[in-house]
């Protein structure tokens, strides 16, 4: 696997070099590697965790040699100049035996990728058939990766004995990542259930790993990347049935009923393969059927531990990757709270504040200011949802992010002005 993904750099840096649209070449760079990120990870593909992060930072930089960046986009280096002060105080205060390196670059990748992925995408233009294609490139892998976690443990009923997050049933690593990524690759499958493969028998192989992707998904027993893949696809769903004629919203409407038997099929097909204990999970009660007294999973602890934290430190934070620390002190436990929101308050403080008032109303106003794209909300709903439940663990929600900044065109102008010249001769 590690001589795969030297392969997979080798590749698209060729791609991105030799090939005329530097821009698509980038995009789908980044696309497969946020794809391929957790199937690496699970089968021990990476030298380094954070590979994949710094793939997309890589190929966004080789990018910027053969295309520039819209001047607007400064406002992300205002974003990476606000997580500064955070680092300065770690600098100051981390205990000795902490490596300084690997605890900040660990807990700043995700934002440095993020601000590498908004500078790169903001504002540029891409026609609806690229903006297909980037997204095919992030479920290549993941059809990879469902095929993997199916063969990991084809045996479902003898590793699921509880309610809690199975790693056997998500390829042997972290059911978080691996439904949150399932999740987000089922979202755009089920989108091309709308907007159709040309091809039918590849549209129907995709169909197919839809329901598979959903079915694994499920299966993980972690419930934040499902809940955000469904709470995208109802968003998607009502924005794509608002903006389009009355034949297209009878075709919708009908498709819709063919989504919800298939959606009933899928839970009722895992509820009998995990004995009931997916329904127990979902209404957060244990093996037994009891009631759990935290839905949370302990992560309310933490959290509340984090938000002391920035009330103690309230203008620079407590400094960048000291949580652990925090947590090791005040509960006697090694562990994250797994939630950037809370984690950028802490660390950060009012700076970090800042930084997050900042990703949240820069694609807002760019949206508000006529930018066009159908994927916007349930992008930015997946951003902000994933580094609640997930943090910035994955390089998904990073790229994603900077997939809302861009401005795709439905209708090429060309176009536009031959049916123009053709209505005139008529």
């Amino acid at each position: 696997m590690q001589i795969y993904v030297l392969i997979m750099v080798i590749y698209f840096i060729y791609r991105i070099v030799v090939k005329n649209n530097k821009q698509l070449e980038v995009l789908l760079a980044c696309s497969y590697a946020i794809g391929a990120e957790v199937f690496f990870r699970m089968t021990k593909a990476y030298i380094f965790y954070e590979t994949g992060k710094y793939l997309v930072i890589f190929f966004i930089i080789l990018g910027f040699f053969y295309t520039s960046f819209n001047r607007k986009a400064i406002i992300y280096f205002l974003f990476l100049l606000l997580l500064v002060p955070a680092i300065l105080v770690s600098f100051d205060l981390l205990s000795s035996d902490v490596n300084f390196r690997k605890s900040i670059l660990f807990n700043l990748s995700g934002p440095i990728c993020l601000a590498f992925s908004a500078l790169f995408c903001y504002g540029r233009k891409v026609k609806m058939q690229e903006m297909l294609v980037i997204m095919d490139y992030f479920i290549f892998p993941l059809l990879a990766t469902t095929v993997y976690v199916t063969f990991y443990n084809p045996d479902i009923q003898s590793v699921v004995t509880n309610t809690e997050s199975n790693s056997a049933l998500s390829g042997g690593y972290g059911p978080n990542q691996v439904a949150t990524v399932l999740g987000l690759g089922s979202f755009m499958l089920l989108s091309r259930l709308f907007l159709p493969y040309k091809n039918k028998l590849v549209h129907f192989v995709m169909m197919f790993f839809l329901v598979a992707m959903a079915y694994r998904a499920l299966l993980t027993f972690s419930r934040g990347g499902i809940y955000v893949a469904i709470l995208m696809t109802l968003v998607f769903i009502i924005s794509y049935y608002f903006s389009t004629g009355v034949l297209t919203k009878a075709k919708i409407a009908l498709k819709l009923v063919g989504i919800a038997a298939v959606a009933i099929g899928i839970w009722f097909f895992t509820l009998v393969q995990t004995g009931g204990l997916i329904e127990n999970r979902y209404v957060g009660k244990d093996a037994l059927g009891r009631e759990k007294g935290d839905i949370t999973s302990g992560r309310g602890v933490l959290i509340n531990t984090e938000i002391d934290a920035f009330k103690t430190n309230p203008v620079f934070g407590i400094g960048a990757g000291r949580m652990k620390e925090e947590f090791s002190e005040e509960l006697g436990i090694t562990s994250a709270s797994h939630n950037e929101v809370s984690r950028m308050f802490s660390e950060h403080g009012l700076f970090g504040i800042l930084a997050l008032l900042l990703l949240v109303f820069s694609p807002i106003i760019t949206k508000l200011s006529g930018r066009k794209n159908i994927f916007f909300l349930p992008f930015f709903i997946f951003w902000g949802l994933t580094i609640i439940h997930s943090s910035m663990r994955i390089a998904a929600p990073a790229f994603i992010y900077g997939l809302c900044l861009l401005n795709v065109q439905y209708v090429e102008k060309k176009d536009t002005i031959h049916r123009q010249q053709a209505l005139k001769k008529r």
